[in-house]
């Protein structure tokens, strides 16, 4: 942790002393720099203290990408709150579930937004605009450390998500460990193009956090549209790239490529795997290398780059980055031996403080942390991962686990039973198949599954394929057997 931040809104404070007149944030036409930006903070976090919000209280994040979710979220922990982001893809069922069990006391949102009884701030109306021209004494944040800075929900392997607790500690953490690596991730003169979502982890701390951290200057994309944002890049002399697959892969199939990223420096990838052709393509039609690196919403969330690997190999996920220990265990817990694969499990000052509310499920007394997916290490250290532990599904980084959607298909009157796997894909990493028994005697389509799910979960929980069967194998105690429904898949 920097000596000379406690929380996380410190680092807007630090850019705004150092150069308060350098651009901080662009969205289109709008432009703030560091010294604007921290006084919007200051309003934000003044506004919040007068509505009543005490410390330690959670406020909820409902917005897009752009200029007023950084406002938001800096004032928040300014405001000695917890920021509670929501992703804006979430069913209104979802997000009631969120709001409810972190008892959120207040959603930062957009207009027309209906979430039940629960205070709203709207972005735009007579009382947002009251807050950012109001002059404002500097606020002092009385919260830091290990207070709680951040709550994000990631599903459990019941379906049922769970809000991990990052504290100002981990999420400074993370950051100070990126900037030790070299070539830096976010150096001071870059500009960074953010568009990966900021109610995600990777967005949040690695893209906006690390901009912050180091007073560079992020370009915001409020969502991802591959010529867009291409142009966006060639027009804001772009020169660092904090992104993940589906971008890469869609930037690949367009021409030009090489022009439109040649004030590149920098290009990396994580959130999931980054298809071995896509890296050469793209190496070759702009002589950059993609870094690709793996990391958790538990841990803040980077653990590993190919920055930190002698050759950037595809497939890999590189070393561990500094100050994060990491370890390949087997089912006892020991560690493996050279070359076979284990469980990777992590120690670091970026780990969370467990799940909310009473912080279970966090990392053991001795500070590990398993993170329930599989990997091997060759000759070189450089890690590759096979498998995971647990079920999870990762969709374009987002989690998705099968039980969850299995609930809601199995509610379809006209299933009976169901078992969802996630199946490899060219754009996500992977996508969600749903294995359907339907009903004696009825007729029932994909298309009728697939409708029946997007009714009830968010987009990229959804099965994009739908596989009809007389039955599914079980094991002798009545369980799906889906190890068997992955061979045959």
């Amino acid at each position: 942790m920097t000596a000379d931040a406690r929380n996380l809104s410190d680092l807007v404070r630090r850019a705004a002393t150092t150069s308060p007149d350098k651009t901080a944030l662009v969205l289109g036409q709008r432009r703030v720099t560091w010294a604007e930006l921290d006084a919007l903070v200051d309003r934000m976090a003044t506004a919040l203290r007068a509505r009543g919000a005490a410390r330690g209280d959670r406020v909820a994040l409902l917005l897009p990408n752009g200029i007023d979710f950084a406002v938001s979220y800096f004032g928040v922990l300014r405001a000695g709150l917890v920021a509670l982001p929501l992703n804006t893809a979430y069913t209104a069922d979802e997000l009631a579930f969120q709001v409810g069990d972190s008892g959120a006391v207040l959603v930062v949102t957009g207009p027309d937004v209906d979430l039940g009884p629960v205070d709203l701030l709207v972005t735009g109306s007579a009382e947002w605009r009251e807050i950012a021209e109001r002059a404002v004494d500097p606020v002092e944040p009385d919260t830091g450390a290990e207070d709680v800075a951040v709550l994000l929900y990631t599903s459990g392997t019941t379906g049922q998500p769970k809000g991990a607790m990052l504290s100002h500690r981990a999420l400074l953490a993370n950051l100070e460990q990126l900037a030790r690596i070299e070539p830096p991730v976010v150096a001071a003169d870059d500009v960074t193009l953010l568009v990966l979502p900021l109610f995600h982890v990777y967005g949040l701390n690695a893209g906006l956090g690390m901009t912050a951290y180091v007073g560079a200057t992020g370009v915001l994309a409020e969502r991802f549209d591959p010529v867009e944002t291409l142009q966006l890049v060639r027009d804001e002399h772009v020169t660092n790239i904090v992104g993940a697959p589906p971008m890469y892969v869609a930037w690949s199939m367009l021409p030009g490529l090489g022009d439109s990223l040649s004030s590149l420096r920098l290009a990396v990838s994580g959130a999931a795997p980054l298809p071995p052709s896509v890296l050469t393509s793209i190496l070759g039609d702009t002589g950059h290398r993609v870094f690709e690196g793996y990391g958790l919403t538990e841990t803040a969330p980077v653990l590993t780059t190919t920055l930190c690997s002698e050759t950037a190999k595809p497939g890999s996920i590189g070393h561990s980055i500094p100050g994060v220990d990491l370890r390949l265990l087997d089912d006892d817990g020991s560690d493996v031996d050279d070359g076979d694969p284990g469980e990777i499990a992590v120690r670091g000052a970026n780990l969370f403080s467990g799940y909310w509310p009473d912080g279970t499920g966090g990392p053991d007394r001795d500070g590990w942390f398993r993170t329930g997916d599989i990997a091997y290490a060759d000759d070189d250290g450089d890690l590759f991962i096979v498998d995971r532990v647990r079920e999870l599904i990762l969709v374009s980084g987002f989690n998705v686990y099968p039980r969850e959607v299995e609930d809601v298909i199995v509610a379809h009157p006209d299933v009976q039973e169901v078992a969802v796997l996630g199946v490899p894909h060219p754009y996500t990493g992977e996508t969600v198949k749903a294995i359907v028994v339907p009903q004696a005697g009825a007729t029932l389509t994909a298309d009728a599954v697939i409708d029946w799910a997007a009714r009830r979960l968010a987009r990229f929980k959804c099965p994009t394929t739908v596989e009809f069967a007389d039955e599914l194998p079980h094991s002798l105690v009545g369980k799906v057997a889906k190890g068997r429904l992955r061979e045959s898949a």
